[in-house]
């Protein structure tokens, strides 16, 4: 990583010149020169101005050590910091299909329906191809785009799912209703689904996604995956909550303090109800009727869907109380917790009722505890 030199980076993260200038031309001969003095082959180029940085891809030779060559390369006065490519994954699973939407049931969307849609928030969904001419999803996208280079824009089957318990049509006569379905989706491509349906992402794919939704104002972002501690992708959740984004992800069970981005302390860590106790947030995450690409659906289960229900839940708010401070709305969701109940599916549960209520300034549902939900923990 370089700087950006002063005069071509201003706080509002825009450029004061064109970046395709000579002082582009002598920080990339820069970066030229650091690849071949230490053997490496300079690949990619990429400007992250809300970060004032720009980042250069090299390739190290298969006889030397990567993270070896990053604490060189750091040591170098030039350069702000390297590290290695990380590679992040989807969390969910197939399991047998079971007909029923259990957000439907357990917060009563129905009635949350009829106080919040989530109308005009922003989600941006940072994960695999999103299937933007499923049915279930026509009109729910703003913007889609691609950050894997040297593809096209597919349907995936773990982007498509996410996308849809979040901002499914409702009473459309077809499918699912989606938590807030009249949110607004950046479906942004950053991950890949391999043959066997794993959802792959690195470092580089998850920060231009992060850089472009922080761009262009989303005021959630959901990533449902999981993968080690990577310092740019920390700059990038760090700059998003601190300019007010609710930033949610899947929490990892496999993984210390739940994975990246979950150990985040900004980030709004999520895991599906019977799994990973440690989590801060629990919400439906088994058998969970999703959209699936070429106009079908499908169960889905896994951390990566909690996380999806908990970004819709966010966005039924955030149409309430757009300014609402992020601690205020943690505080808010641990607040409706009601009474732990010991069973097999939860610790603890939380009144989504409770939480539109508070966030709409009136009763809603019953304002009695709900059955089921999201669970929480300390800030």
């Amino acid at each position: 990583m370089l700087h950006l030199p002063a005069p071509h980076f201003r706080p509002d993260a825009s450029y004061a010149g064109g970046y395709d200038n000579a002082s582009h031309a002598a920080r990339r001969q820069i970066a030229q020169q650091l690849a071949e003095k230490n053997g490496l082959e300079l690949t990619r180029d990429w400007p992250m101005p809300a970060l004032g940085l720009d980042c250069y891809v090299m390739r190290v030779p298969g006889d030397h050590d990567p993270e070896a060559m990053a604490r060189q390369l750091s040591s170098d006065p030039r350069v702000e910091w390297a590290q290695v490519m990380h590679y992040f994954d989807g969390l969910g699973h197939n399991d047998p299909m079971f007909p029923a939407q259990p957000a439907a049931h357990a917060w009563q969307l129905d009635r949350l329906h009829l106080v919040t849609t989530g109308r005009q928030v922003t989600v941006a969904v940072i994960d695999s191809g999103v299937d933007t001419e499923h049915p279930d999803l026509r009109g729910q996208i703003a913007h889609s785009r691609n950050f894997i280079e040297n593809t096209t824009y597919p349907a995936e089957q773990h982007g498509t799912a996410v996308a849809g318990i979040i901002a499914a049509v409702a009473d459309n006569g077809i499918g699912i209703a989606g938590i807030a379905p009249q949110a607004r989706l950046l479906a942004l491509r950053a991950c890949r689904e391999t043959a066997d349906r794993a959802t792959l992402c690195d470092s580089l794919s998850l920060a231009k996604a992060l850089d472009f939704a922080i761009q262009h104002r989303a005021e959630i972002i959901n990533m449902s995956l999981s993968g080690p501690s990577d310092r740019l992708l920390g700059m990038y959740v760090d700059l998003a909550a601190s300019r007010g984004i609710t930033v949610v992800a899947a929490f990892d069970e496999r993984r210390d303090a739940g994975g990246f981005p979950a150990s985040n302390p900004f980030v709004f860590a999520t895991a599906a109800e019977r799994d990973a106790p440690a989590a801060p947030f629990h919400a439906p995450g088994r058998d969970v009727p999703a959209t699936a690409p070429g106009a079908q659906w499908k169960l889905v289960s896994g951390s990566s869907f909690a996380a999806a229900h908990l970004s819709g839940m966010v966005a039924l708010v955030r149409q309430l109380r757009p300014a609402v401070p992020q601690q205020e709305l943690w505080a808010r969701l641990r607040g409706a917790a009601a009474t732990p109940v010991a069973d097999a599916a939860n610790s603890s549960r939380m009144d989504a009722c409770a939480v539109i209520s508070w966030a709409g300034g009136t009763c809603t549902c019953s304002c009695e505890p709900a059955q089921a939900g999201i669970t929480h923990a300390a800030w």
